[in-house]
């Protein structure tokens, strides 16, 4: 697949996580859709899927750090 068609679908797909995180307004499942916003920008975009793999790691593992950094700070506010 060429390369500008690769980044044509991972914008799409960007823009419709994105879409989804505002409809949802709140909740766990906007950390899920972060995650996968995170995951797409670091396979897609940063093109890591094919780098080295402890930066490609590093980069997701950070994003599930945050999420669930988030995830339990909204827990323990309620």
């Amino acid at each position: 697949m060429p390369t500008s068609i690769f980044l044509l679908l991972c914008w799409l797909a960007l823009t419709c996580l994105s879409l989804g995180t505002v409809m949802l307004g709140q909740g766990a499942l906007i950390l899920l859709l972060a995650v996968a916003k995170a995951w797409l920008i670091t396979d897609g975009f940063m093109e890591l899927r094919h780098g080295p793999q402890r930066w490609r790691w590093l980069l997701l593992s950070w994003a599930l750090v945050l999420a669930a950094l988030v995830g339990l700070s909204l827990v323990a506010n309620t």
